[in-house]
C-alpha cells in the first residue's frame, strides 16, 4: 500500500500566488470533543479560475500523511489563528471523555497539463470522522503557544494532530491530475 505524504507551502497558502505551482492545502472545518472550532483564516480558493476567489478555513496545512490502510490514522499539522490556539490549547489540557473528530480537509496541486490546480487529497462533502490518534497512552494532538514565524501575519500556530478513523466505512478522495481521480476507503464498518 501506497503511503500518501503531502508537505505544502504555508507562505503560499497565507498569500497565494497563481504562478507559484506548488502543494497548499486547508484544514477547512474541525470539531474536537464536541468543540466547534472557527474556520477564521480566509484563503485565496486555488480553483477559482481568477484566484479572486476567497475561503474561510480552520487552517492551512504543512504536512498531511496517511499510510492508505482502512485503518491507518490520517496526521497533519496546521498553522491556526489565536483564538482557535487558545480553545484548543484548553482542549488539550483537559482530561478528554471523549476524542471524537470531524474535520474536512483539501489539498490542491498543480496539473501543467491542464494548467491548473485541482484538488488531489481530501475528503468528501461529509468530511472524515474519527478519534484522536493514541500513542503509548498518549494522545496525539497538540498546540504550539509560541507564534510560528514562517508567517507573521496574521498571528498563527503549530497545531498537529492525529486522527482514526470511526468504525464506518469513509472515503478519501485523491487525484494525481485534473483528470486522473480515485477513491480509497477509510474506516472499516462494524456491526
Amino acid at each position: 500500500m501506497a503511503a500518501n505524504s503531502y508537505s505544502c507551502s504555508v507562505r503560499q497558502g497565507f498569500n497565494f500566488e497563481k504562478d507559484a505551482q506548488i502543494l497548499v492545502g486547508h484544514i477547512n472545518s474541525m470539531k474536537i470533543a464536541g468543540t466547534e472550532l472557527k474556520a477564521d483564516i480566509q484563503v485565496t480558493d486555488p480553483l477559482s479560475a481568477d484566484m479572486a476567489g476567497t475561503v474561510k478555513v480552520f487552517g492551512v496545512v504543512s504536512q498531511i500523511f496517511w499510510e492508505g490502510g482502512y485503518a491507518d490514522p490520517i496526521q497533519f499539522s496546521c498553522q491556526v489563528s489565536t483564538e482557535n490556539k487558545n480553545t484548543l490549547a484548553t482542549i488539550q489540557h483537559s482530561k478528554m471523555s471523549n476524542t471524537e473528530v470531524e474535520f474536512k480537509f483539501t489539498i490542491y496541486d498543480y496539473d501543467p497539463t491542464a494548467k491548473k490546480f485541482f484538488k488531489c487529497f481530501f475528503s468528501d462533502d461529509a468530511g472524515s470522522k474519527g478519534l484522536v490518534e493514541k500513542s503509548g497512552g498518549t494522545l496525539a494532538l497538540s498546540i504550539e503557544m509560541d507564534q510560528s514565524m514562517e508567517v507573521v501575519n496574521p498571528k498563527n500556530y503549530t497545531f498537529t494532530l492525529g486522527v482514526m478513523p470511526k468504525e464506518e466505512d469513509q472515503s478519501i478522495h485523491m487525484a494525481v491530475s485534473d483528470s486522473a481521480k480515485f477513491v480509497k476507503h477509510w474506516g472499516v464498518a462494524v456491526g
